[in-house]
C-alpha cells in the first residue's frame, strides 16, 4: 500500500497556553475552517468537539488532551489541545513529548500568564518549535505590543512579529501581514472569507516601521540574508518565509500572530503559517534511543516508512463506548491493524487491535498508521504511557515521559459493599490513564488513599469514578504529601539480626553511614564493602531493605527522601545467611540511623502567583503572609490590577478559593504550581505529627 499523503505534508501540532487563553475555541475554529466541523463550538455553551468530556463542558475547561486529525489545502494537521490548568500538567508534557511543533496561544489583556511560562520551559525542554497567537484582540485592555515584550522578557524569547493588528479592542476588524505587505480584514460574522487588500492609507507609515523592524529581526538569524540586508537589497517575500521557518525550526524565532478565536478572526492566517513555519516530521532530527539489551549503545530511527517500527504510547484512555483507548506516535515504520509488535519498555509482545484515528470524539477505522503520523489502537492489554513499541527484530526503547511526584493525597472510600470492587476497577482504570495519579493502601488504617497534582485534579477525577464507573464514594479530608528527610550525618547506623529457631538460624549484620542529599535526590545507595565482609549476592538484599524501610519514615511515617546511604561493613554466617536476614538487617539500620540523624519534616511550597484590583493588594499580602507564605514581589498589571507573586506552604491553601473570593468580591484569581519541597519549623511539625 502506497502512502497516501508524502511525509512533507503532515504537521503534528499542539496548542498549549495558560487557563482562560482560548486553546479550545482556537482549536474549535481550525476544525471549523478546515471543515471537520460545519457549526461554531462554544466553550460557554459545552458544545465544543475537544471538550467532549461532561465535565471540560461543565466546568468550561479542558481536562484530557485531545487529538484530532484535520486537512487545510493539501497538508494533514494531527492537532492536539491540551489542558492549561496546573493540576493536568503531564496532559501537556505527555503532548509535548510527541508533538513537532506547538501554537503557543496568548491572552492580549493579560500577556505571559504563569501557566504560560511553565509551558513555554516544558516546550523548551523537549525542543518543540513554536509560533505564537495573540488572542482576544477584541477585548477591553488589549495590547499586542504590551504582550510581545512580556514574550521577550518573562520567557527570553526571541518573537519576532508578522503580523500588525487593524484597529484595536471592539474596533479589531483584521491583521496586515508585514511579509507580504497586504491587509486581511473580516468582514462577516462568521469569517468564512477573509478579503486581502492594501494597508490601508492611515497605517501604511506605521507599517513600514514594523516592516523594516521585522525584516531585519529575520535577517539577523541567516547569513545570506544579513549581507543582502546590510547591503540594502531588496529581500523577497519567499527568502523571508525561508529564512523565519529555519530560523523557527531551529529554536532560534518565534513569529507572532494575533486575532480573536471567538469572534472568528484571524485562524486562517494562522493555519497558513502552522503550514508555512512548523516542521514536518522530515524537518525535526531523527529519534534517538537505546537497545534494551545494551544500554550503552544508541540508536537513532529516521522518519520513513521503509526502517524498522519505532512508536511512543503518550496517552491511555478508558473510552466509555470502544474501551482502553492507547494513542501513539509513529516515529519510523509503519503499525498496521493486527500486526504483532514488541513493547520493549516491559519486555512483552502485544497485538495491535483495530486502528483509530480520532476526529476528536468522532472515529474512523484505518489499516494502518505510517511513520510521522499519529493514531489510537484498541486491544493493548499491558502497554502504558511512555512505553515503546517496536519490531520484535530491532529493538530499541526511547526516553520514557518523566512526570512530578503527586503532593496532596485523601482517603476515599465506598460507600456500599457493591461499590467496593467497582471503586477498585475505576481507580485501576483512572491510574492507569493519568501518571500523576496514584493509589495505594494505608497499612495502619486500611484506607484507600489516593494521591495527585492538586484539589482540582482530585476533585475532576473522583466526579469523573461516578459518572464514567457509577461507583458512588465517601471523600476524606485533602492531606498534604509529606516527606521526611535527617538534617545532620549519621556516621554508624548498625543492626545485627540473629534470629535461632530449632533447625536453621537467621543471620544478618549491616552498618551503614547515612547522609543528607542535595534536594530532589530520592535515596541514593551505594555499596563500599571490601574484603567480602558481605558477600556480593546479598547487597541487592540490602539495598531493598533499605529502600522498603525508607517508605515510611520514624517522625509520622511519611516517605524519606534526600538521604545518600553507604553500605560500609557488616558480617555474615556461613550456614545461617540469607537474602531475608539482610534485608531486615538493613532496614533496621536505617530505621536506627534516621533516628540519630535529627529527622524533619519537608512541606511541598506552592508557587502562587495572585491577580487582585489594586484596591485590595494590602488584604490580599496579609492573607498570604497569614498563611506562611513568602512574598516574592509585585507588579503591575492592565486594568489598574496588580500580580502578588508568593510561595506558600501547600497545606495552607486548602479553601483559599474561597477566602480570595470573599476578599476581593469574587474579582481575585490565583494559580499555583508546585514548586519545592522545604523543612517545616519544628514547632509546626510537631503539630502535624501528633495530628497525622
Amino acid at each position: 500500500m502506497a502512502r497516501e499523503k508524502p511525509l512533507h505534508l503532515y504537521r503534528n501540532i499542539g496548542i498549549i497556553a495558560h487557563i482562560d487563553a482560548g486553546k479550545t475555541t482556537t482549536t474549535e475554529r481550525i476544525l471549523y475552517y478546515t471543515g471537520r466541523t460545519h457549526r461554531l463550538g462554544s466553550v460557554d455553551d459545552g458544545t465544543t468537539v475537544t471538550d467532549w468530556m461532561e465535565q471540560e463542558r461543565e466546568r468550561g475547561i479542558t481536562i484530557v488532551s485531545a487529538a484530532v486529525t484535520t486537512f487545510w489545502n493539501e497538508y494533514q494537521i494531527n492537532i492536539i489541545d491540551t489542558p492549561g490548568h496546573i493540576d493536568f500538567t503531564a496532559e501537556v508534557q505527555r503532548s509535548l513529548r510527541v508533538l513537532d511543533g506547538g501554537v503557543v496561544v496568548f491572552d492580549a489583556v493579560q500577556g505571559v500568564e504563569p501557566q504560560s511560562e511553565t509551558v513555554w520551559r516544558q516546550a523548551d525542554r523537549f525542543r518543540v518549535p513554536r509560533i505564537c497567537f495573540v488572542n482576544k484582540m477584541d477585548r477591553v485592555g488589549a495590547s499586542y505590543e504590551r504582550t510581545i515584550d512580556m514574550i521577550r522578557e518573562r520567557l527570553g524569547a526571541n518573537p519576532i512579529a508578522v503580523q500588525y493588528p487593524i484597529g484595536s479592542e471592539a474596533d479589531f476588524v483584521g491583521v496586515v501581514d508585514l511579509i507580504s505587505n497586504q491587509a486581511i480584514i473580516w468582514e462577516d460574522e462568521s469569517g468564512a472569507a477573509p478579503k486581502v487588500v492594501d494597508v490601508p492609507a492611515d497605517l501604511l507609515d506605521e507599517v513600514e516601521i514594523q516592516r523594516e523592524q521585522m525584516i531585519e529581526q529575520i535577517a539577523e538569524l541567516d547569513d545570506d540574508l544579513t549581507i543582502k540586508f546590510l547591503e540594502g537589497e531588496p529581500i523577497s517575500t519567499q527568502e523571508l518565509k525561508t529564512g523565519l521557518r529555519k530560523a523557527v525550526i531551529a529554536g532560534q524565532a518565534t513569529p507572532v500572530f494575533c486575532g480573536t478565536a471567538l469572534r472568528n478572526k484571524g485562524i486562517q492566517p494562522l493555519l497558513d503559517a502552522v503550514i508555512d513555519y512548523l516542521p514536518s516530521p522530515l524537518d525535526i532530527p531523527p529519534v534517538v534511543g537505546f537497545d534494551p539489551r545494551d544500554e550503552e549503545r544508541e540508536i537513532t530511527r529516521p522518519a520513513e516508512d521503509e526502517a524498522p517500527l519505532c512508536a511512543l504510547v503518550f496517552k491511555i484512555v478508558t473510552d466509555p463506548y470502544v474501551g482502553r483507548l492507547a494513542y501513539f506516535r509513529v516515529y519510523s515504520g509503519k503499525i498496521s491493524k493486527g500486526a504483532q509488535v514488541y513493547n520493549s519498555t516491559e519486555g512483552n509482545r502485544e497485538r495491535i487491535g483495530r486502528l483509530i484515528r480520532m476526529y476528536a470524539d468522532r472515529r474512523e477505522e484505518i489499516d494502518e498508521v505510517r511513520a510521522g503520523d499519529i493514531g489510537a489502537t484498541l486491544g493493548l492489554k499491558r502497554t502504558f504511557t511512555g512505553h515503546t513499541l517496536c519490531d520484535p527484530a530491532n529493538q530499541i526503547v526511547l526516553e520514557s515521559i518523566s512526570f512530578p511526584e503527586p503532593v496532596i493525597s485523601v482517603a476515599i472510600e465506598p460507600k456500599t459493599k457493591a461499590d467496593q470492587d467497582k471503586m477498585a476497577d475505576a481507580l485501576r482504570k483512572l491510574a492507569e490513564e493519568d501518571p500523576t495519579f496514584q493509589v495505594r493502601s494505608d497499612e495502619n488504617t486500611g484506607q484507600t488513599i489516593i494521591s495527585g497534582m492538586g484539589e482540582l485534579h482530585l476533585e475532576v477525577l473522583v466526579e469523573r469514578m461516578k459518572r464514567e464507573f457509577r461507583v458512588q464514594a465517601n471523600i476524606g479530608r485533602p492531606r498534604v504529601a509529606y516527606r521526611e528527610t535527617i538534617t545532620r550525618p549519621v556516621e554508624r547506623a548498625e543492626f545485627r539480626y540473629v534470629k535461632q529457631t530449632g533447625g536453621r538460624g537467621q543471620y544478618g549484620h549491616v552498618v551503614l553511614e547515612i547522609e543528607p542529599a542535595p534536594p530532589g535526590n530520592g535515596i541514593t545507595f551505594e555499596n563500599k564493602i571490601v574484603g567480602g565482609a558481605i558477600p556480593k549476592e546479598f547487597i541487592p538484599a540490602v539495598e531493598k531493605g533499605v529502600r522498603e524501610a525508607a517508605e515510611s519514615g520514624v517522625l509520622g511515617g511519611y516517605p524519606v527522601v534526600d538521604i545518600h546511604v553507604r553500605l560500609y561493613d557488616g558480617s555474615f554466617h556461613e550456614v545461617d545467611s540469607s537474602e531475608m536476614a539482610f534485608k531486615l538487617a538493613a532496614s533496621m539500620a536505617l530505621k536506627e540511623g534516621l533516628q540519630k540523624g535529627r529527622p524533619a519534616l519537608l512541606e511541598p511550597v506552592m508557587k502562587v502567583e495572585v491577580v487582585v484590583p489594586e484596591e485590595y493588594l494590602g488584604e490580599i499580602i496579609g492573607q498570604l503572609n497569614a498563611r506562611r507564605g513568602e512574598i516574592l514581589g509585585t507588579e503591575m498589571r492592565p486594568g489598574n490590577a496588580q500580580a502578588v507573586k508568593a510561595m506558600v506552604p501547600l497545606a495552607e491553601m486548602f479553601g483559599y478559593a474561597t477566602s480570595l473570593r470573599s476578599a476581593t468580591q469574587g474579582r481575585g484569581v490565583f494559580t499555583m504550581e508546585f514548586d519545592h519541597y522545604a523543612k517545616v519549623d519544628k514547632r509546626i511539625a510537631d503539630t502535624i505529627v501528633s495530628a497525622g
